[in-house]
């Protein structure tokens, strides 16, 4: 029979047990998990072009403005060209190809590549190109991107609303993937990079 002191001391050492494993979940997954708890659904990625939106729509959507000469078919394995000014008042490009799920997008893939890149440039750098990425998005979604950063040290910058997960990344010298992902459909961690 256990003493009421042995008591005590199982339920002190279950507390801090709880307790420290509720401290060492990282602010990625503090804001994830309450986004998604929170309920709230944003649909909007860009351009018009939402999560939940059939293949066929998407396509109608993509020939109407290449017909307008908003979007063009790109040199790059995403297969969708946008040109822009990016918030430093900087040309770029964007590319970008979304992945279906049972018909309807729920990831959106995107690279972006200063137009005027050259790699002696400082002013174009991979790093400044991170930030000017970053700015646009929070145009588009508002604020509250965060770093991250995994085990191996590398960093991304990331927002969540409700449902909604934005990655800004550095890919390479030139370029930023952003990942844009509908976590109800999946988690970033199931996609393939």
């Amino acid at each position: 029979m256990m003493k009421l002191g042995n008591y005590v001391i199982v339920i002190f050492l279950l507390g801090i047990s709880i307790f420290t494993s509720c401290e060492r979940k990282t602010q990625y997954e503090k804001v994830k998990q309450k986004e998604l708890a929170s309920g709230q659904i944003f649909n909007d990625i860009f351009l018009g072009l939402t999560f939940g939106m059939e293949r066929k729509e998407f396509f109608g959507a993509c020939w109407e403005m290449n017909k307008e000469g908003v979007l063009m078919q790109g040199p790059h394995v995403l297969k969708i060209q946008y040109k822009l000014e990016l918030p430093s008042g900087k040309m770029a490009s964007m590319f970008f190809y979304p992945k279906f799920e049972e018909g309807r997008i729920f990831f959106m893939p995107v690279e972006f590549q200063y137009r005027d890149w050259f790699p002696t440039n400082p002013e174009y750098s991979s790093e400044n190109l991170r930030d000017d990425v970053v700015a646009y998005f929070e145009q588009l979604y508002g604020e509250g991107f965060f770093k991250v950063e995994d085990a191996k040290g590398a960093s991304a910058m990331v927002k969540i609303d409700g449902n909604r997960l934005v990655r800004v990344h550095i890919k390479s010298l030139s370029a930023v993937s952003v990942d844009i992902l509908d976590m109800r459909v999946k988690d970033i961690k199931d996609i393939a990079s």
